[in-house]
């Protein structure tokens, strides 16, 4: 039976439920966990006043104590120090071997983000399993060999901007993500968080995110509105894990501050706001458009390395400091 405690009653150990406001309002990326480090406790304190906890999926923790705020002036932990778990991958095929298999899964891919867009261009309801099930595929090809769908990402022709480019970033946050190690239920998630993060894109007007001229203060205004778009329309998605609409919301968020919609700060991005405003930053420096050249990988990562924690590309990618 969940039982109501006040964030201040909190110990390790014990498992959390339910919060007292909607799971996406907060950077936490699974519904139900059990308190095993001061950061959770940190952002229960800061996003809530009270948590329904269930005492039947309590976790003995002998070596803890009850949890005690943070001393001032002590050292905050690190977005990279927040992963828990880690998994080591190996490379089970050569990529001569994955090229076939990993083209099926882009091809898939294509087509399943394809009928995404054409969805809700039409004010229809996402296939939700059918996004499920190409994603898995794309992670299943780079569990085995990431190498394989890397090249064919960075073969594939020019088309649809939009199409290209969701596509791109959700196959660079599955691998990263493998790269940092992170559990392969992750990696999925990371996967459909990059195919979707800017699907309310869609909603804007045609022909805004294509100008050549610098953006006015209002226009600026409205295609940083893509991110309510995008939050709005994964929540109105059945089937879809119930933490991508609170990923999407803070992927333009910055280390600084200096990122929208909420200006949040350092932790309170978290790992995957985090790694999907790299991703999408290093994707976008990389992509032709009709205001800009596009900068070699080499040049894009500089770029990001320089300005870490900022939003590098404004002044060079988005015409003066209009940000889409």
């Amino acid at each position: 039976m969940k039982k109501e405690i006040p964030v201040e009653q909190l110990q390790f150990g014990m498992y959390v439920s339910e919060l007292d406001r909607p799971w996406t309002d907060t950077p936490f990326l699974f519904q139900g966990f059990v308190i095993e480090d001061e950061k959770q406790l940190e952002t229960l304190r800061k996003y809530c006043k009270k948590v329904y906890v269930d005492p039947e999926k309590n976790t003995a923790l002998p070596d803890r104590v009850p949890l005690k705020k943070r001393p001032a002036g002590s050292k905050q932990q690190s977005v990279l120090e927040s992963i828990t778990r880690k998994v080591v991958y190996e490379e089970k095929v050569s990529v001569d071997v994955e090229l076939p298999a990993a083209r099926a899964a882009q091809n898939k891919t294509e087509a399943a983000l394809k009928d995404v867009l054409e969805t809700v261009r039409a004010g229809k309801v996402i296939d939700a399993p059918r996004v499920r099930e190409a994603v898995t595929s794309m992670t299943d090809s780079v569990v085995r060999n990431p190498d394989a769908m890397l090249l064919l990402s960075k073969m594939k022709e020019q088309s649809d901007y939009a199409h290209d480019r969701a596509l791109g970033v959700s196959i660079y946050m599955i691998t990263f993500g493998r790269f940092l190690q992170l559990p392969r239920e992750q990696l999925d998630l990371l996967g459909m968080l990059g195919l979707l993060l800017d699907v309310g894109k869609v909603r804007l007007p045609a022909g805004l995110l294509e100008k050549r001229e610098k953006l006015t203060e209002e226009e600026r205004k409205l295609c940083n509105s893509h991110v309510q778009e995008s939050v709005a329309i994964l929540k109105e998605t059945p089937g879809l894990p119930p933490e991508l609409p609170g990923l999407a919301a803070v992927h333009h968020e910055r280390y600084d501050g200096s990122g929208y919609p909420e200006g949040l700060k350092g932790p309170e991005i978290g790992l995957f706001g985090s790694i999907a405003g790299m991703i999408d930053c290093f994707d976008a420096l990389t992509s032709d458009r009709p205001y800009r050249r596009k900068l070699r990988d080499d040049e894009a990562l500089e770029m990001i390395r320089e300005r870490s924690g900022t939003a590098p590309y404004i002044e060079y990618c988005v015409r003066g400091k209009a940000s889409t």
